[in-house]
């Protein structure tokens, strides 16, 4: 007779690959960054994030004499890479049972958990930049807001751009006459999470978007997006550094006839360009 064995479910090789395929569909934020595999299987755990300023515009310069040399201005602020992790355990009777397919749930927890993670820093390194805000705590979100907003990139040509939002805005921003669902786009092209546009901009729902703490009004984040036609720069608003892909353990416990299933991810997330960030507060 074949013997069922907890090995044979619980396949960490699969699992592992498992996870790795379900992480993109559950991220909200970081599907919308630059994923940097630099420090993938190279010594090191920081990274150097280089920022470039413009140099100005060319200048006319008259015959036989020399042009004015500029320096490129630059900054830098690195990014270390640190370890996110989550286990759950799984009895012998549940896994062999059958019910609710404990191990396929497993998987799914464990991805989301680890791109809950991610999108939570990536939202926070996000928050953290203060080079463009616009203050619209006295009024709800609607297109003049959202125009008012991207109007501070003060943009020659207008670039394809992402907002993120609480789901408690959506409704709002769907009975707006300029908003323009993702099931009417033409070739029906969507990125992930996304549920429409407006003013140019993907609008994409998360609730890692919070109310302040005056619970009067929500800081949506809004991100210019790679290729920007306008300045030719490929540099992403944000960045996710990666070490290594998502690694998944399991430690047999004999005496309990459990087995403990871990997961783990080594990566930072780092605003990689503040420029292409606007900081939009708006009234809930």
């Amino acid at each position: 007779m074949t013997q069922t064995k907890i090995a044979n479910l619980v396949n960490p090789q699969v699992m592992g690959d498992m996870v790795a395929a379900k992480l993109p569909k559950k991220l909200r934020v970081a599907p919308f960054a630059t994923i940097d595999r630099t420090l993938v299987g190279v010594p090191g755990n920081t990274i150097t994030v280089p920022s470039y300023t413009y140099i100005g515009d060319a200048e006319d310069v008259n015959e036989g004499v020399e042009a004015g040399v500029v320096t490129l201005g630059t900054s830098t602020k690195t990014a270390t890479i640190k370890k996110a992790m989550k286990a759950v355990e799984l009895t012998d009777e549940a896994v062999l049972s059958g019910y609710g397919d404990p191990v396929g749930n497993a998987e799914n927890q464990l991805a989301l958990a680890v791109a809950s993670k991610i999108d939570n820093d990536a939202l926070d390194a996000l928050l953290a930049t203060n080079t463009r805000k616009y203050d619209s705590k006295t009024k709800e979100i609607s297109y003049e807001v959202i125009v008012d907003a991207i109007d501070l990139f003060e943009e020659e040509v207008n670039t394809e751009k992402v907002m993120f939002v609480n789901p408690k805005q959506v409704t709002t921003l769907r009975k707006d006459p300029n908003f323009i669902s993702a099931d009417k786009y033409p070739a029906n092209v969507i990125m992930t999470g996304e549920i429409g546009t407006i003013a140019n901009t993907r609008i994409v729902p998360t609730k890692k978007v919070k109310l302040d703490t005056t619970s009067a009004f929500y800081t949506c984040p809004i991100i210019k997006l790679t290729h920007d036609d306008e300045t030719e720069q490929d540099t992403a608003a944000l960045t996710v550094y990666l070490k290594r892909d998502p690694n998944v353990e399991v430690d047999r416990k004999s005496l309990k006839r459990t087995t403990e299933i871990s997961i783990d991810e080594f990566y930072t997330v780092a605003v990689s360009d503040d420029s292409k960030v606007v900081l939009a507060d708006i009234k809930k």
